[in-house]
């Protein structure tokens, strides 16, 4: 009988250990089928992948013919180029002479200069079309650089830039006389805080606030309050998304190492819902607004312009539509939701993107722009969210500290930021917003398309993306044909154009006459040609190929 009863009972572990594991596995599969198919949406496969890639470039006769062009048309590349880059010397001297000088000390200026283009390229542009990294002044929508040139700004300066140079300057200027009476004094507050915390609990229509020194900062605190007051380990970022160069909320491609705590899903997903609904580990789920733009693709840039698969389009009403859901199931599964409006804050509506949404976050982050031009990370968050101890465990606390946070000039330049919102100048600026950006990027792609321009723009609001029409290896070179013609771009190329909204109508015609000619001359010079049985497929299996054979290459 004894034994009788150890069998039942080891057929019953045996039961129990096999729901176990199907229960484990069910939801492996889950996690499995939410991530999104590319290497984007899995993290690890792509960090590996990335250590395997090894490094080629193409000689000089390959540079302009990689696609086996005409002979003509090759060599109207390489007479485009070689113009391009005495423009370049001629033009521009003074300013690349001077980034030259600096660059050997600069990691960031040697990290960008080499990432202008993809790496098979990038050294012949560097030899012959150098890029210069500094301005002297700024007005309006223009920058000037060191030899006086006048470029219309379509850099941002990384979604600082929402009102217009003149409006920051002149924010920083006013904010330091604010402030200069107590100056650099750290630990304690100047009264202007009072002022922009009152504001921020108004704009966010959330409880509290807590000031940090950069975006990236600010995001990594907002996680950390998520993990201590749910007492769950894992976040969730949803394919592609930029929150910071923080490892957990990058673990991918830049992160050196692995970030165990981190589940990425695919944005848009009833997959990821699924996840969200059944797992008990998750915190927080993170999200950046901008990547309504271009869901589950990481942020574009020319380096990585390898042929013309890029795309983007922004769909208002189902990316609010997902959020909703989004949130209920949160409120539901009692998720923090975390609206990181570091980009995009103050861009898209006064309220930032819960207003331009529709949605109420728990904690939303912002930085940039709102500094008043200085830099500044801000998190605010419910009350219960936002404490940093227990009243019962007094050792059990969420340490967060930073020697500049809440830096005296910082809080000036952000008492006439946040005062400055209320104009009615500024006001108007937010009057018919997407309608106004909505009707520019028509304006321009309609352009484009008559005059036959294997070019297109997708906007959410002031901020572009440029994608092509037509299988290339070569559209990556537009960033030098725009730069030609007077147009400020960033380091990453035309993967993103950041209007300032205080562009007028006038401003934006120029620009457009611009961004046409530079289109039109490397349209001339032979870039754009392609081979009619070309396709993007086509172009990646060729480059894949490249790889695999200097992979395994003998020497």
């Amino acid at each position: 009988m004894e034994s009788q009863y150890t069998l039942i009972a080891l057929y019953a572990l045996g039961a129990a250990a096999l729901t176990t594991s199907a229960v484990k596995l069910k939801t492996r599969l889950e996690l499995s089928k939410a991530k999104h198919r590319s290497l984007t949406g899995h993290a690890r496969m792509a960090r590996r992948i990335a250590s395997l890639v090894p490094f080629y470039e193409y000689d000089e006769e390959h540079f302009f013919a990689c696609d086996n062009p005409p002979a003509e048309i090759a060599a109207r590349r390489r007479a485009g180029f070689m113009r391009l880059s005495k423009l370049s010397q001629e033009r521009f001297a003074k300013t690349i002479r001077f980034t030259e000088e600096v660059k050997d000390g600069v990691s960031d200026l040697q990290f960008t200069d080499v990432y202008r283009a993809p790496f098979q390229f990038s050294r012949y542009v560097r030899e012959h079309i150098k890029s210069g990294a500094f301005f002297q002044a700024s007005s309006g929508v223009t920058l000037t650089d060191l030899d006086g040139n006048r470029f219309y700004d379509l850099t941002g300066s990384y979604g600082v830039n929402v009102f217009g140079y003149d409006f920051y300057k002149d924010c920083i200027e006013r904010g330091s006389q604010r402030v200069r009476d107590l100056g650099p004094v750290l630990g304690g507050y100047h009264p202007a805080i009072a002022y922009n915390v009152k504001r921020l609990k108004e704009i966010s229509g959330l409880d509290e606030v807590s000031f940090h020194m950069s975006g990236t900062e600010a995001v990594m605190q907002a996680v950390r309050l998520a993990r201590y007051h749910t007492r769950r380990s894992h976040l969730v970022r949803f394919c592609g998304a930029y929150h910071g160069w923080w490892g957990d909320v990058q673990p991918g491609v830049g992160n050196p190492a692995t970030a165990h705590e981190t589940y990425t899903l695919n944005d848009m997903s009833e997959d990821s819902l699924r996840v969200l609904r059944n797992r008990r580990d998750i915190a927080c789920v993170l999200i950046n607004p901008l990547q309504a733009l271009h869901p589950n693709a990481g942020a574009p840039a020319d380096s990585s312009l390898v042929d013309s698969a890029r795309s983007a389009h922004f769909d208002k009403e189902a990316y609010a539509d997902w959020l909703k859901r989004l949130r209920a199931l949160c409120t539901e599964r009692k998720i923090v939701l975390i609206f990181d409006e570091v980009f995009v804050g103050f861009r898209l509506a006064l309220g930032g993107a819960q207003e331009y949404f529709g949605v109420q976050a728990d904690i939303v982050t912002y930085g940039k722009t709102l500094g008043g031009g200085l830099p500044v990370g801000a998190v605010c968050g419910r009350k219960d969210l936002m404490k940093r101890y227990r009243d019962d465990r007094p050792v059990d606390i969420c340490f967060a500290r930073g020697t500049f946070n809440s830096h005296p000039y910082v809080m000036g330049a952000m008492h006439e930021f946040l005062e400055r919102l209320d104009r009615p100048e500024i006001r108007d600026l937010y009057r018919d917003l997407d309608a106004v950006w909505n009707h520019r990027a028509d304006r321009l792609n309609q352009r484009l398309r008559d005059e036959n321009l294997p070019v297109q723009v997708a906007n959410m609001s002031s901020i572009w993306t440029i994608y092509y029409t037509r299988p290339s290896r070569y559209n990556w070179m537009f960033q030098y044909y725009l730069r030609a013609e007077g147009l400020a771009l960033s380091w990453i190329g035309t993967g993103r154009i950041i209007f300032s909204l205080n562009y007028t109508d006038v401003d934006f015609e120029t620009v457009v006459d611009r961004f046409i000619a530079a289109a039109k001359t490397m349209q001339q010079d032979g870039w754009w040609w392609s081979d009619p049985l070309a396709t993007n497929k086509s172009i990646k299996r060729r480059i894949l190929r490249e790889i695999l054979a200097r992979r395994f290459s003998p020497g």
